[in-house]
Order: structure tokens, then sequence, then C-alpha cells
């Protein structure tokens, strides 16, 4: 989700430049085929706005859609950074947020869980508090994808990093979340060491100390059931989850909160 341009002028420092009708008749006709050369990349240019924005309706369009199924308004400012990043949303230019494999904990041929280190990094984050947690990661992602968007003081698109990561709540008895969640964009490593600043005040830079996590792929929606229903599996498989915070997690996102099968992550948090 970039524009440019540039101004030209013909005017010298004394005002506008004059032609006199000898240097006017001097001047060579044009022909046909010169013409159409010379006006060819205007409506060249004119067809690719036209497909420019027929593009981001489209998008806009489906975000819509699937935001009005979450209760979620996208508004029509979202047109551009939605199609930048869907520009950009190839896997060849998405950086992963690096890790270091500590353990990998099989069950007949099965994958239960990874154990994993996380270096101490940046994070773009934002709280939120809708009444359901799909609200919440959508209009949190939506802010995000502005910043991410050029919107911040480098004025340039950052990248997409992936996971998407959310960090829930939930009481001692692991039988309810709370509202309030955090929605985090890890900061591409070129720009750990100096983070572009956020236009939007509500997205705060923060540092994240280096953490153990237990992390358990799972697919489909996340909402506030099948978050309890993997936090209560992965404790279930842990052969010590009291080694972990008890009502803290993280959801971490592959796929961005408009996609229907998405691949997801628990992570449960070890203690420092």
């Amino acid at each position: 989700m970039e524009t440019g341009g540039c101004r030209m002028g013909g005017a010298g420092p004394g005002g506008p430049a004059a032609i006199t009708l000898e240097e006017l008749d001097a001047l060579p006709e044009e022909s046909p085929d010169s013409a159409y050369h010379s006006h060819g990349s205007s409506l060249e240019e004119e067809a690719a706005e036209r497909m420019d924005d027929e593009e981001q309706e489209r998008l806009l369009s489906y975000w819509q859609s699937v935001g009005r199924g979450h209760q979620v308004d996208v508004p029509r400012d979202m047109a551009e950074p939605i199609q930048q990043l869907t520009r950009n949303n190839n896997p060849q230019e998405r950086q992963s947020i690096p890790f270091t494999l500590i353990q990998r904990k099989e069950k007949l041929g099965d994958l239960l869980y990874e154990k994993r280190q996380y270096g101490k990094a940046k994070w773009a984050c934002i709280k939120m508090k809708e009444k359901q947690y799909e609200q919440s990661i959508c209009l949190g992602f939506m802010k995000l994808m502005r910043y991410i968007c050029e919107q911040n003081s480098s004025g340039l698109y950052l990248g997409i990093t992936v996971p998407i990561v959310t960090i829930v709540h939930t009481n001692e008895a692991h039988s309810a979340m709370t509202q309030a969640v955090t929605v985090a964009y890890y900061l591409p490593e070129v720009l750990q060491d100096e983070p572009p600043h956020p236009f939007d005040s509500d997205i705060i830079i923060e540092e994240w100390p280096a953490t153990i996590v237990y992390s358990r792929s799972f697919r489909g929606i996340t909402n506030e059931d099948s978050i309890m229903r993997e936090i209560n599996l992965l404790a279930a498989i842990l052969e010590s989850p009291e080694l972990c915070l008890r009502d803290t997690f993280i959801i971490a996102g592959y796929t961005n909160p408009a996609a229907a099968n998405r691949h997801n992550e628990i992570w449960f948090l070890q203690r420092p």
C-alpha cells in the first residue's frame, strides 16, 4: 500500500516566458503519429489510474464485507493501505520473526508443540478493548496497517513481518478472557535500532525482553471460544505448565484477520 510526483516550470525569474509569432511559425507541424505518441502516455496513465481506483474499490469492498461479519466498520481511508499491503503481501517479501528452536515435542509423528527462544526486540503495539476479540484485532490491525503503509515519520512502506501477535489475558482458572488485548507488529531488522515514529499516538513502540515460548499451531478463526480451547489444550499437553505465566498468552497470526482459514499459533510464555 507509494505515491509521488514532480513539478516542472518553464518560466524564468522574471515571469512567464513569451513565444513570438515568428518563433511559433518556425515550429515544425505535429504529425498525427507524433500527436499520438505525445498523448499516448497520458492516455495510458489515465487508464492505469482508473484500474488503480477500481482495484482499490474492489479490495475495500471485500474488506468491508468481511468487516461486517465481525461487526467492524472499515472506513474509506483504509483503501490505500489495504491496496498497498495486498500488493506487497507475497511470501518472498515477508520477514519472519527470528527465533531459536530449542525443542520439538511430537507424538506418533504429529507435532504437539515447539519450545522457542525469541530475542529482545522492538514492537509497534496498540491496546484495544472492544466488546469482542475479533473486533479488537481487526481494528488494531487496521491501525497498524496505516503505520506500516507510510503513516510514520519515515514516510516509507515499512514491510510486513509475520506473525502479527496479540497479547490476551485470562482469569486464573483459564475459564474466560478479559476484553483488553494488545495487538503488536514486529519491526523489521533494519528498523530495530531506529524505529519510525507512528503518526497515530495510540501506537507505542515497546522493547520486549528475550522470551522462551511454547508454541502450538491451529487453524481457523480466532475468537474467545477457540482461544480458550487452545489454551486449555496446550496446558494439558505441556509437562510443566506451571513454568509459564498463567494469565497471559499470545495469539500469533500468520494471515490477516480477513482470511477465512487462518494459520495461527498459541504461545505460552515461560516465567522470567
